[in-house]
């Protein structure tokens, strides 16, 4: 069931609050198994009619939540192969969803925008910590300060004129170097009841 708000909220312009749009939006499509742009529309039609359980966006904040959902939906296996290669110890089916989207949204945004990284970063701990488990905020920013290192603190250069490619990693020393041990983080494997 929908809540309405009672009075008016002033739209949020922060890219905190449109990060957070498109988490809720990315971890809906997930978990219903439904087209991410399907999920974006609607998540935003509740938002327009008043739904009380999501931020009002300004035009431009919802603007830059939409480039983040489409972003991530074209740059999918790039961003699923990164995290696999940062990530060591667990499975994607093994992690808290919430921690695994909150991770995605974040590795496009550091990979294929030019956003510094550490507001990306500092955005998506919050959001962690917001939706995740007791230690999702910190297993989130090992992971992310892991990424960020590997990527040299810069998005990935785009190879031709519409195609992103992402940098390869062709020893394994550097692989080493650049992942996350799972158990290393603090954090404890996903309950299945974190992964629902």
């Amino acid at each position: 069931m929908t809540r309405r708000r009672e009075r008016s909220v002033a739209p949020s312009g922060s890219r905190r609050a449109a990060r957070e749009f498109a988490f809720r939006a990315l971890f809906e499509s997930e978990r219903g198994e439904l087209p991410l742009e399907q999920v974006f529309m609607r998540t935003a039609a509740q938002m327009h009619e008043g739904d009380d359980t999501l931020t009002p966006l300004t035009p431009e904040a919802t603007a830059f939540a939409r480039s983040l959902a489409e972003g991530l939906d074209m740059h999918w296996d790039e961003v699923q192969s990164m995290l696999q290669r940062t990530i060591r110890g667990w499975s994607f089916e093994q992690m808290a969803q919430t921690d695994l989207n909150v991770l995605r949204l974040a590795a496009f945004e550091m990979m294929f925008t030019p956003e510094p990284h550490p507001p990306v970063i500092e955005s998506a701990v919050r959001i962690a910590r917001k939706f995740g488990g007791e230690d999702s905020g910190r297993f989130v920013n090992g992971v992310l300060g892991t990424l960020s290192r590997s990527l040299g603190g810069q998005p990935v250069p785009a190879t031709g004129s519409e195609n992103t490619a992402v940098a390869s990693t062709d020893s394994a020393a550097e692989e080493d170097d650049s992942a996350v041990d799972a158990r290393d983080s603090g954090a404890a494997p996903a309950t299945s009841a974190e992964q629902d």
